[in-house]
């Protein structure tokens, strides 16, 4: 496929599907620490919740997803795969209770242990990595880690395993409706009329307020204010970052190095493209996000970041200093790698999973687009887009023989 090709639209064959079992275990393995950041730890165990998804029949091959929330064996494309007859591990990360406190550094150790599993106790021989929405950045990640290592410090600047971990690599990448970061997204998704981090609702700034009726800026938007927009958008990023590293910084001067503090991130969902469907334009519905009203899920608490602390934000959120990024670790994958993209997405901006196919150096890479797909395959018209999203990569594991039939 050429270098920086449009994404291609296909209908791939159509897999049989069968029914599939669903086998819950742990992964374990023992972690020198001097700081808890996780609930329910016995010593220096880590543990993660695994679920291996699979038909009747055997295969070498195994699919390993990974998700900074929850467990993605319930996601509804490996449940749909594993009914193609591939096998698929769901493996939640250490940070089984939300991503508050998560770091990626440790995001990446935990998904070695989970691969490391996979061949050594499982026997898979080969292994393939899939990444739906934010799990695309950590499998892309961890890929470049485990050919050509780079993280040998945290975000906050403190020493990590990976430093001295040799991560065993996998045989190919599957990014599935992914943002090329978490970090890059979220800083897209700030809402810039916030200028008191205690106090939103103090000293807010109406003009930049995309849910004040009063704001003289309605969509669509003009230029100028969106590049003002995004600039302060930025800008907050970096005001956080700086508390956080401060915060750290003063507690390492009182002596106190390994203390952590939480906060709250207020206004979190304010991405003009979700008022102003002219912005990186798709087949979303205008006025409506992937959690629906984005003027009610801006003070939501579930939505995108809303609880962290200052070693969790300077890891996965702040643009300045996360590490983790499917863009910048795709120049050192050597591995084949699919990326799918949702026509209609609600969350992801098309310009994240184009960034990062065009960062791959190597030619076997395919970029593939279901034009009627949002994020979630949520609704009763998405159930055949889910099917045909589990149909592409059945087609290309078996091109790249990873799976038979």
């Amino acid at each position: 496929m050429p270098e920086n090709a449009a994404p291609r639209h296909v209908e791939p064959p159509h897999a049989e599907r069968s029914k599939y079992r669903r086998s819950p275990y742990l992964v374990v393995s023992r972690e020198a620490s001097v700081r808890t950041d996780v609930y329910g730890s016995i010593d220096d165990h880590v543990v993660r919740q695994a679920q291996l998804l699979r038909g009747e029949h055997d295969s070498d091959t195994v699919i390993v997803a990974m998700h900074p929330v929850g467990s993605p064996a319930y996601l509804p494309l490996f449940p749909e795969l594993a009914r193609t007859g591939l096998h698929v591990i769901g493996c939640a990360n250490r940070y089984s209770l939300g991503d508050s406190a998560l770091q990626m550094e440790n995001v990446l150790l935990d998904l070695g242990e989970c691969i490391r599993d996979a061949r050594e106790r499982l026997g898979y021989e080969k292994v393939v990595l899939a990444g739906w929405s934010g799990g695309g950045s950590p499998m892309m990640g961890y890929q470049a880690e485990a050919e050509k290592p780079a993280i040998t410090r945290t975000a906050a600047g403190e020493p990590t395993l990976l430093a001295d971990t040799e991560l065993p690599a996998a045989d190919g990448v599957l990014l599935l409706a992914a943002p090329r970061s978490r970090h890059r997204l979220l800083t897209d998704f700030l809402d810039a009329s916030i200028t008191n981090e205690l106090e939103p609702d103090r000293d807010r700034d109406t003009e930049f307020n995309l849910y004040d009726p009063a704001n003289p800026n309605q969509a669509p938007y003009s230029a100028d204010f969106l590049a003002a927009y995004r600039n302060r958008q930025r800008a907050r990023s970096a005001r956080i970052t700086e508390f956080a590293q401060a915060t750290l910084a003063g507690f390492a001067a009182a002596g106190h190095p390994h203390n952590e503090h939480a906060f709250v991130v207020h206004g979190t969902m304010a991405d003009p493209r979700w008022l102003d469907p002219t912005i990186e334009p798709n087949g979303r519905r205008p006025g409506w996000s992937y959690l629906g009203d984005p003027s009610v899920a801006n003070t939501s608490p579930g939505a995108l970041l809303r609880f962290t602390t200052a070693r969790s934000w300077l890891s996965q959120w702040s643009l300045d200093t996360a590490q983790v990024d499917a863009g910048d670790a795709a120049p050192r994958v050597s591995k084949p790698v699919l990326v799918l993209m949702n026509g209609r997405d609600d969350a992801v901006p098309r310009s994240h999973p184009t960034q990062v196919f065009e960062a791959i150096p190597h030619s076997d890479k395919e970029l593939v687009e279901l034009p009627e797909a949002n994020h979630y395959f949520s609704g009763s018209d998405q159930k055949s887009h889910l099917r045909t999203a589990a149909d592409l990569v059945h087609d290309w594991m078996r091109r790249h023989g990873f799976a038979t039939g």
